[in-house]
């Protein structure tokens, strides 16, 4: 259900259904349900990700940090140009519970669930830092208030 709503807001966010192909759904709905995963849902997330009450992005990022990606995580909060990631690094800093989570919900293999993550995770996270930091607030809210 989280996932579902944050998928639509992210929906939103990175421009509707762009590049969205098949059974994935976009990388909206695909980070939503990561992020839904990471929030409340499956094996540990919210503890993984640094029990980020209701805002689980600070609490992905650390982990993508933690796991070797902190020059692509500061790119993407930063005002400067974002760097990229891959599929396996994404594959490599999730939890594999967490991803085969994500996959299942979306319809793809966990293999193409990171892919779309990885595609998708830096733009999200720039439109969501348009200053430079992680705002407060929850996951929501932050993504209501850049739609406006």
């Amino acid at each position: 259900m989280a996932g579902n709503d944050l998928g639509s807001l992210l929906g939103g966010l990175l421009g509707g259904g762009q590049g969205g192909q098949g059974g994935a759904g976009g990388g909206g709905n695909i980070l939503g349900s990561l992020l839904g995963a990471l929030l409340g849902g499956g094996a540990g997330g919210a503890q993984a990700a640094g029990g980020g009450g209701n805002n689980p992005l600070g609490g992905l990022l650390d982990m993508l940090t933690k796991s070797g990606l902190a020059d692509q995580t500061q790119s993407w909060v930063g005002t400067g140009e974002n760097k990229s990631v891959s599929g396996a690094e994404i594959a490599g800093a999730l939890p594999a519970d967490t991803l085969q989570q994500v996959a299942e919900q979306a319809g793809v293999s966990p293999e193409k669930a990171a892919d779309e993550i990885a595609r998708a995770l830096p733009q999200a996270v720039d439109k969501l830092t348009p200053d430079g930091s992680l705002p407060s607030g929850s996951l929501e809210d932050i993504i209501k208030q850049q739609r406006l």
